[in-house]
């Protein structure tokens, strides 16, 4: 089982940068798939990232192409979210959720899921 905790979301300027936290507890953290989703309101939940081991999976929308890197360390198992050139369109609940691999855009593939954290991006 995995238990997940989001941080790092919050108030930016447009153009600024935030990078998001997801804290993860359980056994063979090492062996999931990582994927971060958002949401905003009105919307259906979007693919961003995701990574399993050193392979990373990244979103082919316009949206967020090129913009947001996502990483992992095991040792302090965290997987990371750093997202640069930051839109209001950015502005949603950012979820972290795990799932087994491999590596999936599909939030059905991702079975364990944190409570999300806010991000809110001002012109």
């Amino acid at each position: 089982q995995v238990q997940l905790v989001e941080s790092g979301g919050g108030l930016v300027q447009a153009g600024g940068s935030l990078r998001l936290s997801c804290a993860a507890s359980g056994r063979s953290f090492s062996d999931y798939a990582m994927g971060w989703f958002r949401q905003a309101p009105g919307k259906e939940r979007e693919f961003v990232a995701a990574i399993a081991g050193t392979t990373t999976l990244r979103s082919n929308a316009d949206s967020v192409k090129g913009r947001f890197t996502v990483s992992r360390d095991n040792a302090k198992n965290t997987v990371y979210l750093q997202m640069n050139s930051l839109k209001p369109e950015d502005t949603a609940v950012y979820y972290c959720a795990a799932g087994p691999r491999p590596l999936r855009h599909e939030p059905e593939a991702y079975n364990y899921w944190g409570q999300g954290t806010q991000v809110t991006v001002s012109s």
